[in-house]
């Protein structure tokens, strides 16, 4: 890319006249001297006519995004906190409209802070929370009920009336029954909100997860969702790519309310909502996103996302693999048509459990805090955590089990605890990274992380130590955002190609083991008998 060279330059009203390469310009001062520019200036941009992609993660504790440049760095970032609502135990909604509200505020704070015009944005890329649900009146366009958090446990019961169907179900999505994923979601706001039924039958409901929620409401009423989030509903057949409609039978859905199923990397139309005539270019499930932020491009390559949950995943190429040993079989991503499909490993609670110690527990104000809490104490003495809040992921998947701390002993403490806390995320992953080589029969010679939690050392080294195997971590670890943001450039031509954004990818650290093998094992077993002795206990209410 060319770079500035406006060495004679003079300020005149509102405007600096320069001259480059023997050619006169002019741009106005605030443009000039905004700060997201000035420290572009100094990494060789071509200020005149850049142009950016902004990329919206929509998670279920806050709304980000970021502004990218063509070379692949996050140049500036705006956040929003979001509310989640715990009706009963075990429930957890959301409200659509702040989550809305959340993705407008962002991109108008992000323009702010950039100091840009519409102009200069290229495209749209959007990332979001998977499973989480939301079904509206196509009139009116209004939520009928709160969004359901993919990690509520609500449908349960719904759940239990289709077990017979199971094996059927994860022979065609690579998926279990379970309330973590959209349909019980779906069949539980038809149930719950009065005429609901009626009106899915004559055609006036839209569901949607939030990545479609979004794109209907940023290009004001297209109703679109990506092969990454339509194959986490249980009603999307992995191998023909559409909607089954065996599948929507099961759970009572009329396909009327479902959206129309795009490439990853497509035209999803103009955000007509913002001003500027850009369009949305990319849209992927957070961690398929995650998946290609990383650069996963090739079959074999891993990645583990650390935020509220842990979510592992292996690209296993072109080809779906049905797992034997509870793992998920998903759409990883489509682009130009072709299918790349991906292993996935979940952890329900992961850095969740942090801040259950922050909220709940009070130790300390910040969960970045709790890093130097746990190395207060040099262990855990004895000490295992099981944060089965709300039950169990891979390979056990059992929604039951509930969250137990073993090993107490008169001199365990609070930062023992907290160290034990931050363990549990690391062997929860190690559960998923043994399932994960047992069904791909690729052994993972690096796993390479991102996500909030991925920043504290103490947990990193741990990972590495307990894996026995080297941890990479990028330059910029939000590439749930990041990959967004280059899906939604391939497709504008904003990057050329995998090619381009490989250049881009960089590495910040690299942890390896430091810990013997034997020692690693044996406190992997210590987890395990901790984990039986956890799901022994089985609450009666």
């Amino acid at each position: 890319m060319e770079k500035t060279s406006c060495r004679n330059y003079t300020v005149g009203g509102f405007f600096i006249s320069c001259e480059r390469n023997g050619v006169q310009f002019k741009t106005p001062v605030d443009f000039f001297f905004s700060p997201t520019l000035l420290r572009a200036r100094t990494k060789g941009y071509n200020l005149s006519m850049e142009k950016y992609i902004i990329a919206i993660d929509q998670g279920t504790t806050s709304t980000r995004a970021i502004l990218i440049s063509n070379k692949g760095e996050e140049l500036e970032m705006a956040q929003r906190p979001l509310d989640c609502h715990y009706p009963e135990p075990g429930w957890v909604e959301q409200d659509p409209d702040q989550l809305w509200v959340s993705a407008v505020d962002v991109v108008n704070e992000l323009m702010i802070k950039a100091d840009i015009t519409y102009d200069q944005v290229a495209g749209f890329g959007i990332a979001n929370q998977r499973e989480t649900t939301i079904v509206w009146d196509r009139k009116t366009g209004k939520a009928i009920y709160p969004a359901i958090v993919w990690q509520s446990r609500q449908t349960q019961d719904i759940c239990q009336r289709h077990m017979d169907k199971d094996e059927f179900i994860r022979q065609r999505t690579g998926l279990r029954i379970n309330p973590y994923f959209s349909a019980s979601k779906i069949r539980f706001i038809l149930e719950k909100v009065p005429g609901a039924e009626e009106k899915m039958n004559k055609g006036e409901l839209m569901f949607g997860t939030v990545d479609s929620w979004l794109i209907y409401k940023m290009t004001k009423g297209n109703h679109y969702t990506d092969v990454s989030n339509a194959s986490r509903t249980l009603l999307f057949n992995i191998f023909t790519m559409d909607w089954d409609d065996e599948l929507c039978a099961i759970w009572g859905i009329n396909k009327n309310m479902l959206p129309k199923v795009l490439d990853n990397s497509s035209d999803y139309g103009e955000a007509s909502f913002f001003r500027g005539h850009i369009h949305i270019y990319g849209v992927a499930g957070d961690q398929q996103a995650a998946l290609f932020g990383q650069c996963c491009f090739d079959k074999g390559d891993s990645k583990n996302t650390y935020g509220t949950g842990c979510f592992m995943l292996m690209n296993i190429g072109e080809t779906p693999i049905i797992s034997k040993n509870g793992l998920l079989t998903t759409v990883a991503w489509r682009v130009n048509g072709k299918t790349t499909y991906a292993l996935e490993g979940s952890v329900f609670i992961g850095g969740a459990a942090v801040q259950w110690l922050r909220d709940e527990m009070n130790w300390f104000k910040e969960s970045s805090m709790c890093e130097e809490y746990a190395q207060r104490k040099p262990d855990t003495n004895g000490v295992y955590v099981v944060p089965a809040f709300v039950g169990l992921g891979t390979p056990y998947w059992d929604d039951d089990a509930r969250g137990a701390i073993l090993g107490l002993t008169r001199g365990a403490d609070r930062h023992n605890i907290t160290r034990a806390t931050l363990y549990s995320i690391a062997y929860q992953s190690r559960d998923v990274f043994d399932t994960m080589v047992k069904d791909s029969g690729l052994p993972l010679k690096a796993l390479r992380v991102d996500g909030g939690a991925s920043a504290n050392s103490l947990l990193m080294q741990f990972q590495s130590d307990i894996l026995q195997c080297e941890v990479s971590l990028p330059k910029c670890i939000q590439t749930t955002v990041l990959g967004a943001g280059y899906l939604a450039g391939l497709a504008c031509g904003f990057f050329n190609g995998y090619e381009h954004i490989l250049e881009n990818h960089q590495e910040e650290k690299r942890y390896k083991p430091k810990m013997s093998k034997e020692e690693s094992e044996s406190l992997y077993e210590g987890w395990v008998e901790a984990v039986k002795a956890t799901r022994a206990y089985k609450p009666k209410h």
